[in-house]
């Protein structure tokens, strides 16, 4: 099996995190200083708005915005007898002052989404104080490690003990003393955000949640980790005396990269983010992917390209579908895709090949951390799948809309904006009746049609309003930007 190696680059801008198995990245975290995610922090909020058709309300944390609260995340609700949870209205009033956590951070234009049932997570467990219940997640598949470990942290508790615990994945065949660590910490948090809550005015953050290369030590590293590289000296014995204290297990992989070298450039891992900012994605057979991020949706598809098999068509379709399936999972945690995701895989007529494809994809995304779900083949040949999205897209995070496309991808045609300024002229010309002379202002495509192609029509326009019209290139305007200006 392949070793997995963690490599950490932290400069005091940011951090940059690269998950690598057998030498290939997988996922890929940034996190920056000015930017940092609010994901899991708890603050003391106050009611700003509350709606009742929406069943929600605008909670304000003491950030630039709200955060928004659903009915359905409000602890209080769920406790109730009835199915359905009473109405917001009920709950809340406006200026109420409640413990709320953020539990998606906000995307786009949209604030953070809140919860008011608190948890904080551990290495191994994720403590609710408010709930008694005690839980064992999904990914451990052993039914008698479930039990054993559930009877254990109960018997650890013993009766009188508030709130529950969801046992994490991390803790399969973990021993009482790692648990025993795991609560006490957990509830020394705890305690400090309640002696915070009843000091503070509201709209305060109460707790943080840990830094990027502290949740890599506590969520990412595993028993297949090999080893985690950290570049810088000070954060290297930062990070060695957390592990100390919460995650001892991961004491020995720690290392610090000192290296004439940069960490990234010596593991090629730049030239891995640049490939995972493209909109397409070469598979090695010859095949592609095109792969689409909108604000409803991600939709990735494939293609042959110059994959041309050695057998027949059909052969041809699958084996591409196969790979791209591969492709597509490791694409999904290197870019941090998330919400709705359709894949448009070639068409195939073999029902056995689309039941392959489908295992294939499903086998690929196995290890991924984050929750999914996958359709099966949908009657238009498209597999619909969710993706838990809790953080920002490296996109998201690395880049933002182009000022000269506004994020549409494409760009008018000189001979589109050309057009567009003769129809302005005409109108100015009206309105402007006694201009002596126009001026075209633009850049060099635009002016280029003008002086070649489109030059009749720029004579025929200037005889028809019987007034001048000269051109100037603005080197630093874009295609579709002009001016016209009246002499």
């Amino acid at each position: 099996m392949s070793t997995e190696d963690i490599l950490i680059n932290i400069t005091p801008q940011e951090t940059r995190v690269a998950v690598l198995l057998g030498g290939v990245v997988q996922e890929l975290h940034i996190e920056r200083a000015a930017t940092r995610g609010l994901l899991g922090n708890v603050y003391l909020g106050r009611v700003a708005r509350v709606l009742p058709g929406m069943q929600s309300a605008f909670i304000d944390i003491g950030l630039e915005r709200a955060g928004f609260l659903h009915v359905a995340d409000i602890w209080e609700a769920r406790q109730m007898p009835s199915e359905r949870p009473p109405p917001i209205e009920r709950l809340l009033r406006q200026g109420d002052v409640t413990l709320v956590q953020v539990i998606k951070d906000p995307i786009g234009t949209k604030g953070g989404r809140l919860s008011t049932q608190i948890s904080l997570a551990g290495r191994m467990l994720v403590y609710l104080p408010q709930d008694p219940h005690i839980g064992v997640s999904q990914r451990i598949e052993d039914e008698a490690e479930r039990t054993h470990l559930r009877e254990m942290l109960t018997r650890m508790l013993g009766p009188g003990e508030s709130g529950g615990y969801i046992i994490r994945t991390s803790a399969e065949d973990a021993k009482e003393d790692d648990l025993r660590a795991d609560i006490e910490y957990l509830r020394k948090r705890w305690k400090q955000i309640e002696e915070a809550a009843g000091k503070v005015p509201p709209e305060t953050q109460l707790y943080q949640e840990l830094s990027l290369g502290q949740r890599v030590l506590r969520d990412v590293v595993n028993e297949d980790t090999a080893t985690v590289q950290i570049d810088s000296r000070e954060n290297f014995v930062a990070l060695q005396a957390f592990a100390a204290q919460y995650v001892p297990n991961v004491l020995a992989r720690l290392a610090h990269y000192d290296g004439e070298r940069p960490l990234f450039e010596l593991n090629q891992i730049d030239e891995e983010i640049e490939k995972a900012l493209a909109r397409r994605v070469d598979l090695k057979s010859g095949g592609y992917l095109i792969i689409d991020q909108t604000e409803a949706m991600t939709t990735i598809d494939v293609n042959t390209g110059g994959f041309v098999g050695t057998r027949n068509f059909d052969d041809t379709i699958f084996k591409t579908n196969l790979e791209a399936a591969q492709s597509i999972a490791r694409q999904l945690r290197l870019r941090n895709l998330g919400g709705i995701i359709v894949l448009d895989f070639i068409d195939m007529a073999n029902a056995a090949h689309r039941e392959l494809v489908l295992a294939e994809l499903k086998k690929a995304l196995a290890h991924d951390r984050t929750r999914m779900t996958v359709s099966q083949f949908t009657q238009l040949g498209l597999v619909e799948m969710t993706r838990k999205r809790t953080r920002e897209s490296l996109a998201h995070v690395l880049c933002e809309p182009c000022p000269v496309c506004s994020g549409r991808g494409v760009l008018k045609t000189a001979r589109t904006v050309c057009y567009e300024i003769l129809r302005e002229i005409l109108r100015e010309a009206r309105q402007f009746g006694d201009a002596r002379e126009f001026r075209i202002l633009g850049a060099q495509p635009v002016i280029d049609l003008f002086l070649e192609e489109e030059s009749q029509s720029l004579a025929m326009l200037s005889d028809f309003i019987g007034k001048p019209i000269s051109m100037q290139v603005e080197n630093a305007y874009h295609q579709e930007q002009y001016d016209i200006v009246l002499m």
